[in-house]
This record gives C-alpha cells, structure tokens and sequence, in this order.
C-alpha cells in the first residue's frame, strides 16, 4: 500500500524544473528588444510623456539601454577611469544599483538582462555574467570581441564575437553547451582585438559588426559576416537543434545583397523572412530557408540602423544621417509603401510599442527652426506625429530607444547622456 502512495505522489510532482529556465528579462532586455532584432513589444506605448531625469555615464555608449523586468537599467560605457559597466533604477531618478569597470574596448556589445535579473555582457575577450548584484556570476574566455548576446530557449546562451566564433553556454553555468563554431578561417585566438575599430563603422577589419538575429519559431541564427579579402558583406545562417549534436549547423551563405549588408539583421516573428539593409540604399527581404530574395524596394537613403518589424508585417526603416521615416507591408512577393514622411529624418531605430504608438529620435525637435535632438512619438501606421519632446543639450547620435514594461521610455546619446521619460 505505502509503495503505490509513493509512486502516485512522484507521478503527481513531475519535473518541476522550468521554473528556473532563464531567458530573457520582460522589460526590454537588451537592444532593438529581443533575440530576432525586431524593436516590437506587445505592450501598448504612451502618447504623452514626461521627462523624469537625465544623467551622464561620464563616458561613450555605442548601444541602447537594457531594462530589466524590475525597472532597472544597464550600460556598458567606455570610460576614461573608474565604472564603465553600470546599473541604475529607472524609476528612482536614475539611483545607481552597482558599478564596475570592464576591459575597455567592446562598447558595441549591448548588455542583456535576464528574468532573474541576472545581467550578460561582452569585453574584448571574455563573456561575463552578473547577478543582481555587482560581483561576478561567471566569466568565459573568448575569441573575439561578443556582440549582443542571445537567449536561444532551455537557458542557452548565444555568443557570436566580432571575429566569427560562435558558442553556446549555459546561461546558470557558464559553461560551452554543444560544438563551438569558427565562421573566419585563420583567426589568431590570442589577438583577440585586432579589427576592433572597425566595428563601429561597420568596415571590413570587423567580420561580425552588428548582434545577430535568431528566431525561435524557426530555430534560424541569421548573421552579417564580412569574410577577410571579400568585397562586402553577406549574411550567414545557422540552425539551432535544441537537444542535438551538434546543437548548431551552417545552413547556407548568400550574397544576394550585392552592395553588402549593413547593421543588424531583423527575423520575422514567423522566422520565415529576414529584413536587412542593403549598402545599396535598399532594404531587403530573404527568406530564412535558403537565403534567397524575396523583394527589394529602393530606401533612397543609406540606413545604418536596422529597421523595426511588427508580427503583422509592417517594417519601419532604419535611422541615420540624411535618412526618412518611411513604413513598408510585406506584402509577400514585393513591399507596399505605407506612408513616408520626408518632413522627418530619424537618427535610431524606431521602437514600436503596441499597434499604435511608436518611438525614435530624430534630428531637431518641436517648433521651426529647432535644432538638436528629440524623442519623436508617432503612429506606426500612418506615420502621423503624436507627440514631440526636445533631449535637452543632447550630443552625439542616438543609440536607440527602450521601452520598459511600465511604459517607460529610454533613449541615450553616443556621448554618454541618458533621458528617461514616464507616461504623463
């Protein structure tokens, strides 16, 4: 008798363990939001805003805000002395958590935070993981200089470094998970910086530029590579095989992008369609399979950000100097213009809060003549202005905008000043 109670209450207890799965925080856990790129949240945006703090990292950024699902806020800075990696509270005037320094050299990694709270980020050479608090969780050597890292699902995390080492870890362990991945021939592990400083433009000493995109849905890992000695850069894919050997697989390379890809690719929320600019001032869509052309449309300015996607297929256009506001249906085999306004010319990527409202810095402000930058809040489908607020004494460009589970809004400038805004 005591044997079947026994066995009937471990049947009833089953595995308990996807509690303590991590993935990524609900606040906007790292830039352009999720693992496919897409600055989309499904949480409705605020109209009207109001400019609670700004404040200075003392330094450069080269990438947006984390925010984590408790409101607080990361920033990998380059700094001349004391912190560079820094953690503050968003909705308490900005108050300072925890800092430290970090090898200087790798402000194009965004951090990521996790829905522990637990923080990821890259240095020129190690991937470094941080829990709530300042001292370090796990640290890992690498080859390279880590983009943005990812969350894959069954707490895995993705690495790519800007000299093409690709590796998985697990994200409680630190730990590498499956077979590692080397997408450049002949890289010398122990000149783990060389073509640094060709990332931030873009150039081709950096073969891996710009943060990966991956898709769940598909299991797609879509990157921009610029091999040494090409021409441009092309887009690579690889396929994630959860619970396999190997875990991950080079699917296909397609230089369909003639001109090059530049930025950040951007997966579908299907995982069936990448958007990608082009150097040829297009923007372009592939399908995910087999890297081969969906359409293309003519931009008629040079995007340096990747553009932002909604689950229902509108695509915003990525930001720069000289650029427009322009939104795009895919419409399957070709784009349907859905509005552009040439009045407006955005410095990030737009980040879309809901159906309805969306965020982006632009050059000027509000009023004729206004110089400067400001937070331009528009209508996503029609591309009409909602609202308008100036960054006061901004510098630099913008390096996106994030948007936290309550609505509140972040942009931060290359120059190291932040601007935190609240729904009115």
């Amino acid at each position: 008798m005591s044997a079947v109670i026994l066995a009937a209450t471990l049947a009833g207890c089953g595995n308990t363990d996807s509690w303590v799965d991590t993935g990524p925080a609900e606040g906007w856990p790292a830039q352009y939001g999720d693992a496919s790129n897409s600055s989309y949240t499904s949480r409705s945006g605020a109209t009207g805003l109001t400019l609670r703090w700004t404040r200075s990292v003392k330094g450069s950024l080269a990438a947006a805000p984390a925010l984590s699902s408790r409101n607080w806020m990361a920033l990998n800075a380059q700094t001349p002395g004391g912190c560079s990696l820094m953690e503050w509270e968003n909705d308490a005037n900005g108050r300072q958590r925890w800092c430290t320094r970090l090898f200087q050299g790798g402000g194009i990694s965004g951090p990521l935070f996790d829905g522990f709270d637990n923080l990821y980020v890259g240095q020129p050479g190690a991937i470094v993981s941080f829990p709530p608090t300042q001292w370090i969780r796990w640290r890992r050597p690498v080859i390279g200089m880590p983009s943005t890292p990812r969350f894959l699902g069954h707490s895995q995390l993705l690495v790519v470094t800007h000299l093409g080492q690709v590796q998985v870890f697990d994200a409680h362990r630190g730990i590498v998970v499956g077979n590692s991945m080397d997408l450049v021939d002949g890289v010398d592990p122990a000149d783990f910086t060389r073509g640094l400083a060709d990332c931030g433009p873009a150039l081709a000493g950096c073969p891996v530029a710009a943060a990966p995109a991956f898709a769940a849905a598909s299991g797609m890992v879509v990157v921009g590579l610029w091999q040494p000695g090409a021409p441009a850069a092309v887009l690579t894919a690889l396929k994630y095989h959860p619970g396999q050997n190997p875990l991950l697989t080079r699917e296909w390379t397609s230089d369909a992008v003639g001109a090059g890809v530049l930025a950040s690719p951007v997966l579908s929320d299907d995982g069936a369609t990448i958007y990608v600019n082009g150097r040829d001032e297009r923007l372009w869509a592939l399908h995910a399979a087999d890297g081969k052309p969906k359409w293309s449309v003519p931009l008629k300015f040079l995007a340096q950000t990747p553009p932002s996607v909604t689950p229902s297929g509108l695509i915003v256009s990525g930001g720069g100097p000289d650029t427009r506001l322009v939104a795009f249906k895919d419409a399957g085999d070709h784009a349907q213009q859905v509005w552009r306004r040439n009045d407006v010319s955005p410095l990030s990527t737009s980040s879309l809060a809901g159906q309805g409202v969306g965020y982006v810095v632009v050059t000027g402000g509000p009023g004729e003549g206004a110089r400067g930058m400001s937070l331009l809040v528009f209508d996503p489908g029609t591309g009409r202005t909602l609202s308008n607020y100036p960054l006061p004494e901004a510098t630099g460009y913008p390096v996106g905008v994030s948007i936290g589970h309550d609505r509140r809004v972040v942009t931060a400038t290359s120059d190291g000043q932040v601007y935190s805004f609240a729904p009115s």
